[in-house]
């Protein structure tokens, strides 16, 4: 399940002096001016760090054996630890973690319902690899797919799935292409909906984190299919093949990849209190071997690090002066909830900064930012996040703007 909602600003109680330097970003270039506010955080965060001491050392993270791999937390998306995330490698199944989300966006879109009977071809019959083992001419619910697509990595079933929510499975993985480009997965490409080998079917670590993200995040209500530890179909009942559903309580999903050339592949999403990890192992030489990876760097991430909420969706995290308006001033908010991961024990270390034109001039709309928001762990920003003003500011009549130019002139 996604990570709990953050607290709204005005409601958190620890504070955390947080140096807000307005940059001079009009056409007069004046310089800049710092305001010191109070930005709270939450109690769970502020003040666990003793005056005087260091804060805790984190350790590097653990070596594993995979071709690459990343661990990433859901909630900030900041990444703990990685290697070769950016190399281009073999998906396999994993492969279907796309098909699944293209296919729960042809349900949000109402192209298909999970009580469609599909007429299951013999192309979708044929495929080699694990399978659902439908029959040809059988009709299967979308529903039923889904667990043997997900559950038993069946290729039967992805196929079937693809020919009914586009027709033909070449134009679904045209989508899932389309897909992959929306989401930012730029190292990516598909052959097929599978996972089957092809010189042209890659992807990167980083890039099925941040897919993986998105199920989680878009889709939670079919996100219940990746714990399913079993699924029966044609009397055959196939266990879920990620054993860490039995080895860890705390994981919940999500897939399992496996051929010859690519390896023995893992994406792994665990829960601990409010804090989500996800950990994608690609090219592991066994099954024990990947599952041993993803425990290791899940247990490295809730060991040494931790999220917690900063700012609320449009939550106002400050106001500021508004020139040649309707209105004097005007608050700027986020437009997504804002959540930071550190290492524990460094909450003192954070800190936030804003820049926002000074001075800042009318017209302004909802729908433009007006300003950056960044959050800063020591020296090192963490995070950066487009501050958008929380309600509309016309630009104010001809009377109005004179004053404004006599005063701005006069500073």
């Amino acid at each position: 399940m996604p990570a709990s909602k953050p607290v709204p600003l005005l409601k958190l109680t620890a504070p955390l002096a947080l140096a807000l330097s307005l940059a001079a970003c009009s056409d007069s270039n004046a310089p800049a001016i710092e305001r010191a506010v109070a930005a709270p955080l939450s109690d769970a965060t502020a003040g666990t760090t003793a005056p005087g001491l260091m804060p805790p050392p984190i350790p590097a993270p653990p070596q594993v054996q995979a071709r690459g791999f990343i661990l990433l937390d859901y909630a900030s998306g900041q990444t703990l630890a990685a290697s070769n995330e950016n190399e281009r490698l073999e998906p396999a199944s994993l492969t279907k973690l796309m098909s699944a989300y293209a296919v729960f966006h042809a349900l949000k879109d109402g192209r298909i319902k999970m009580t469609d009977m599909v007429t299951i071809s013999a192309y979708a019959r044929s495929q080699d690899g694990s399978r659902m083992f439908v029959d040809v001419g059988t009709q299967v619910s979308v529903e039923n797919l889904i667990q043997g697509m997900i559950v038993q990595s069946g290729n039967d079933a992805t196929v079937a799935l693809a020919e009914h929510v586009a027709g033909s499975e070449p134009v679904f993985v045209d989508l899932m292409n389309q897909y992959a480009q929306q989401l930012g997965m730029t190292s990516t490409h598909f052959q097929n909906s599978p996972g089957m080998p092809s010189p042209e079917h890659y992807t990167t670590a980083r890039d099925i984190a941040v897919l993986s993200r998105a199920l989680i995040k878009e889709y939670p209500d079919y996100y219940k299919f990746y714990s399913q530890r079993q699924f029966t179909w044609n009397k055959i009942t196939q266990p879920n093949r990620n054993g860490l559903l039995d080895r860890d309580p705390s994981v919940d999903g999500l897939k399992t990849g496996h051929t010859g050339s690519a390896g023995y592949c893992l994406v792994s999403s665990a829960r601990r209190d409010s804090m989500r990890l996800v950990s994608v192992v690609l090219g592991s030489p066994t099954v024990r071997a990947r599952e041993d990876a993803s425990s290791a760097l899940l247990n490295y991430g809730f060991n040494f690090y931790q999220t917690r909420p900063l700012y609320a969706n449009k939550s106002p995290v400050m106001t500021v002066k508004v020139w040649k308006g309707e209105a004097n001033e005007v608050p700027l908010s986020v437009v997504d909830d804002v959540y930071v991961t550190i290492p524990r024990g460094q909450e003192k270390l954070l800190s936030a900064a804003a820049d926002v034109p000074d001075p800042l001039l009318a017209p302004l709309s909802p729908g433009n930012a007006a300003g950056q928001l960044r959050i800063t762990l020591g020296d090192k920003v963490i995070g950066t996040y487009p501050l958008h003003p929380t309600t509309e500011v016309p630009q104010a009549g001809i009377f109005g703007r004179l004053v404004d130019n006599v005063k701005l002139w006069m500073n």
